[in-house]
């Protein structure tokens, strides 16, 4: 694996960054491109996935490709003077740009000038800066100073001016870097600000929505169908919503923390009379940074109470069921008891059906009887046949049950 660096080099030296967001198949296209660049110079560090070194046309161009971005920088020795000219790069940059993949969100111009000289203070230089914006400091435990604008210029740059006062071998490279990385991270960290803002509408409404159906699950005021699909729908899109931040904020979160880093690995010493670097990255990124923090908790807090309040309308919807089967088995109990009412009838019933006809029976028996009244007779053995047939009908029952 490459170590990721500049050159090494010396005030005074001019530098062109430019800074790429690559999509889905943004890294195919960078190695492509890069790749094509190859071919017009000359190779000093071999192309990898992630880091090449070239020269072309005069010019180092050091090629860096980060998870979600890409950095092109064009390095060349520099004039004494302070000097912004874009022109400096051309033709290569122009060459560069002309089919570079992705969507350029930043690009600056660094300029490395040599000067020992402690009465040259920031003032001296405002005429490269807007004057009621500059950021001034001292990096590097006071072996340099760094002043800029950071605001975009007509040519589509923004500037950086540092100024060497004993920076020796890599730290010149190593000082650059870092305030690159810091711009850089910075940037990437702010991507999720406009998605937080533009989606928060839709967050306080769907909190709204889901406010008004936690009171109606309570107020039991509504047909649980229809708060089941209400709430089966505000789930979804709150599950959307979170599938579709969820990356860029994390992503905001882990590009703020490498800020932070860069920021505290260039030992800042403020200059009285001008905002700070660590100043303007404070203000500018940690802003940014809650709101999409703020955002993200909304989500996870909107997902938790959506569970919640599902939960409470299930309980609620298995309590009617309950109530519901508990009435069906009352019911049931009352229709069971009829029923055996109904048969104990039936029965009875039959004990007289049968009995009728066993005493008819017995009749034409008993007629046929010489000297026995038969009246008397039939008369008789109308209780024996009830007798019989009800004791019959008790011991096969009695035995069905058993």
């Amino acid at each position: 694996m490459h170590l990721r660096r500049l050159p090494r080099f010396a005030a005074p030296y001019r530098m062109a960054q430019i800074v790429t967001v690559l999509g889905e198949a943004g890294a195919r296209d960078a190695r492509a491109h890069i790749d094509t660049l190859a071919q017009a110079g000359d190779v000093i560090v071999p192309i990898s996935a992630k880091y090449g070194v070239l020269e072309i046309g005069g010019f180092v161009l050091v090629w860096e490709r980060h998870t979600e971005f890409a950095t092109y920088t064009l390095m060349c020795p520099g004039e004494a003077e302070v000097s912004f000219d874009p022109n400096r790069f051309e033709p290569v940059i122009s060459t560069m740009l002309a089919e570079m993949p992705g969507e350029i969100i930043r690009a600056t111009q660094v300029a490395l000038i040599a000067d020992p000289s402690p009465d040259r203070g920031p003032a001296a230089l405002e005429q490269w800066f807007a004057s009621d914006a500059i950021v001034a400091c001292q990096v590097a435990d006071g072996l340099a100073r760094v002043m800029s604008d950071f605001r975009l210029n007509p040519d589509g740059f923004g500037r950086l001016l540092i100024l060497d006062r004993g920076l020796e071998r890599d730290e010149q490279a190593q000082l650059v870097l870092r305030l690159q990385e810091l711009g850089n991270y910075r940037n990437m960290a702010l991507l999720g600000l406009p998605l937080a803002q533009r989606l928060t509408p839709s967050v306080t409404e769907l909190e709204l929505r889901l406010a008004g159906l936690t009171h109606n699950v309570s107020e039991r005021k509504s047909e649980d169908n229809q708060l089941l699909d209400e709430l089966t729908f505000l789930s979804a899109e709150l599950a959307r919503l979170a599938a579709e931040t969820r990356y860029r904020m994390s992503a905001t979160r882990a590009y703020a923390q490498l800020s932070r880093d860069r920021l505290d690995s260039l030992c800042i010493v403020p200059i009285r009379g001008f905002q700070s670097l660590a100043d303007f990255t404070e203000r500018r990124l940690i802003p940014a940074v809650r709101t999409c923090d703020s955002f993200s908790s909304r989500i996870e807090d909107l997902l938790q109470r959506a569970a919640w309040t599902s939960e409470l309308l299930r309980t609620r919807i298995d309590i009617a069921l309950a109530k519901q089967s508990r009435d069906l088995l009352t019911s049931m109990d009352g229709r069971t008891d009829l029923q055996l009412r109904l048969q104990q009838t039936v029965e009875g019933l039959s004990v007289v059906a049968i009995s009728y006809y066993t005493v008819g029976l017995v009749g034409y028996v008993l007629a046929a009887v010489p000297n026995l009244r038969h009246t008397m007779a039939v008369a008789v053995s109308v209780p024996i046949v009830l007798t019989i047939v009800g004791l019959s009908l008790w011991r096969v029952r009695r035995r069905l049950h058993s």
